[in-house]
Parts: C-alpha cells; structure tokens; sequence
C-alpha cells in the first residue's frame, strides 16, 4: 500500500467537532482576548495618572465605533470566561462528567454569558454608547 492510498483520519470533510471542544478552544480564546483587552485597561489609567489632555485623548480613541466594538467582544469575553471557568472548578470537584452533564453545563455557559453580556449593556448604556 502506498502512501497516496492512505485515508485521511480524521477526514476533514466529514469530522465534526464536539461540543466540549468547541467550547473548551472558546475558553482559550477568551483568555487571550482578555489578556489583550487589559491592555486597554491599562492605557486608560496611564493616561488618567499622566493627566486630563493625554485622558482626553485616550478617551477620544476610545469612544471610536471599533474601540467600543471591541470593548464589547472584551465583555462577552469577560462573562464567557468567568462562567466556563466555573464550570471548570465544577469538573475539578469531580461533578458534571457524564456526557449530558456536560451538554447541559456548556448550553448553561453559553445561555449566560450572552444574558450577562446584554445585561450588562443594558445597564451600562450610557457608559458604552452615549459618550461624547
């Protein structure tokens, strides 16, 4: 048999990914997503120690649709890390390792980050869409 009659495996055609995988990579990225945000976090109190022009600047670029844009990915972030990551101290207590356990726990993260994630919004308004 020659290396070209070998099947692929997986075969990426018909490979689905499982739900827990999806949701565990998402935990990743959320991770390093907010990592980067903090960047953000930190210009701002930098530019509020150096004084009210360079803070008026930082709040200028900040109140930009992408900067916005991107400050609302970093709350999603925020509340979808937050839960998974209860979910993960969960499993480190030995609960939720049957099949359907975990199903549920993962739709219940997903369920609450985008209920925290439009809570949030919605009570902070004026704090991500009405600056100047």
């Amino acid at each position: 048999m020659s290396s070209h009659d070998r099947p692929l495996s997986p075969h990426l055609q018909v490979y689905r990914l499982a739900f827990t995988t999806v949701l565990s990579g998402l935990h990743r990225i959320s991770g390093l997503a907010l990592s980067a945000a903090s960047l953000l976090l930190v210009g701002w109190l930098v530019a509020a120690a150096r004084g009210p022009v360079a803070y008026a600047t930082v709040l200028r670029w900040l109140s930009s649709i992408p900067a916005r844009l991107v400050l609302v990915a970093a709350l999603g972030a925020f509340w979808y890390h937050l839960f998974n990551g209860l979910r993960h101290m969960a499993w480190d207590a030995g609960l939720g390792f049957e099949k359907a356990a975990t199903r549920r726990s993962g739709l219940v993260v997903v369920g609450m980050t985008v209920l925290a994630s439009i809570l949030t919004l919605a009570s902070a308004w004026n704090f991500f869409w009405a600056w100047p």
